[in-house]
C-alpha cells in the first residue's frame, strides 16, 4: 500500500502545491480522498489508472476539496470507464452533479453510486461504514469544521497469519493446492490419512494496515477515534501555533494541534498537509509538529509513502 498526496495546499493552489487530494493505493485498486481543482492532472502525473479507482471520498463542500470532481468524473467517461464507482460525500453533492448533468457540463456513462452522509446518520451511531470490499473497509465520522465535514478511515481487514513453510515440509505436506487450503484456514487430509489443521501451520491473523484522513477540522474526539492506532494519520496543519485564534475561527488546526491529536490517537505516524499559502516553505510547520510528535512527515505533492 502507498499514500500519494496529490495536493497539499489549503484554500488555493500555489506554484508548488495543488489543493487538497490524496490517493491511497493497494494492489489493483486505489481510493481518492478529496478532489480539489486540478486533481485529475495530478492523478496523471502520479501514474495512477483512473480505471482502477474504487471510490472517491469527499470531506466537505468547500471548493478546494471538491471543485475538481466533475471534471474527473467526466474524464473517466471519456476514457470509457466501465467499472462501477462509489462516491461518498456530505449532502448536496448529488444535487450539484444532477444540475451539472442537466446543463451538459457533466457526462457519466458508468455506474456511479453517490452515498451522502449528513448529521442525521450520526444521531444514533458514532460512525458509519461508507465503503467495503473483501479486503478493506472505509468508515466515516463527522469532524469539527465551519461547515459539516467528514473524516475517513481506510482499514485493511486482518490478513492470514504467516505460513510456516519449514514445518509444512517437515510434516510431509506436498506443495500445491493443500498449501492454499491451509492458508485459507481449512484442514487437509494427507494421503497417509493424517489430518492437518490450519492452526498447526499458519500463525495468528495479522492486523491489517490503517490510514486515517482528517481534513478540515479543529481537534476533536472523532478525529482521535478515526486515527486510533493508525499506521498513518493524515491530518491538516493549516497554521502555526502562534495563530490559534485564526485556526479556531476558520475551523482548522495548527501543526502543534495535529501532533497532539496523533499522540491522543496513538497513531504510529503523522502526515501533515493542507498548508496555508502564507507558508511557502512548510518546514516551519513540520518542525512545530515534530517537537511534539517526532514521527511526523510533511506531505509534498506527488511524494510516495510506503505502508
Amino acid at each position: 500500500m502507498k499514500i500519494i498526496p496529490l495536493g497539499t495546499s489549503s484554500g488555493k493552489p500555489t506554484l508548488r502545491r495543488n489543493v487538497s487530494a490524496t490517493a491511497v493505493t493497494a494492489e489493483g485498486e486505489w481510493w481518492l480522498f478529496d478532489c480539489g481543482e486540478g486533481t485529475q492532472m495530478q492523478i496523471v502525473r502520479a501514474g495512477l489508472s483512473m480505471h482502477r479507482l474504487a471510490g472517491i471520498f469527499i470531506t466537505h463542500l468547500h471548493g478546494d476539496h471538491f471543485n475538481g470532481l466533475a471534471g474527473l468524473l467526466s474524464t473517466m467517461a471519456l476514457d470509457k470507464r466501465v467499472a462501477p464507482l462509489t462516491l461518498v460525500c456530505p449532502p448536496g453533492v448529488n444535487e450539484y452533479l444532477t444540475l451539472l448533468a442537466k446543463l451538459k457540463i457533466l457526462w457519466v456513462n458508468y455506474d456511479l453510486t453517490v452515498r451522502e452522509f449528513g448529521k442525521g446518520y450520526f444521531a444514533q451511531r458514532a460512525f458509519e461504514t461508507a465503503w467495503e470490499s473483501d479486503q478493506f473497509v472505509i468508515t466515516t465520522r463527522p469532524l469539527d469544521h465551519r461547515i459539516f465535514a467528514l473524516g475517513y478511515r481506510l482499514q485493511e481487514k486482518d490478513r492470514p497469519g504467516k505460513f510456516d513453510l519449514e514445518k509444512a515440509k517437515a510434516l510431509g505436506i506436498p506443495s500445491g493446492p493443500l498449501y492454499g487450503k491451509l492458508q485459507r484456514g481449512e484442514s487437509v487430509t494427507l494421503a497417509d490419512g493424517r489430518t492437518i489443521h490450519s492452526s498447526e501451520i499458519v500463525g495468528s491473523p495479522r492486523p491489517g494496515k490503517a490510514v486515517s484522513y482528517c481534513l478540515d477540522t479543529r481537534p476533536c474526539e472523532n478525529a482521535i477515534a478515526l486515527g486510533a492506532d493508525a499506521d498513518w494519520l493524515i491530518y491538516e496543519a493549516t497554521f502555526t501555533k502562534d495563530l490559534p485564534e485564526e485556526a479556531q475561527q476558520f475551523g482548522h488546526s495548527t501543526a502543534e494541534q495535529a501532533a497532539q491529536v496523533a499522540i491522543a490517537a496513538r497513531a504510529k505516524n503523522l502526515l501533515i498537509t493542507h498548508f496555508s499559502s502564507r507558508f511557502p516553505d512548510a518546514r516551519v510547520l513540520l518542525q512545530e509538529a515534530r517537537e511534539v510528535f517526532p514521527a511526523t512527515v510533511m506531505a509534498e505533492d506527488l511524494m510516495e509513502i510506503e505502508l
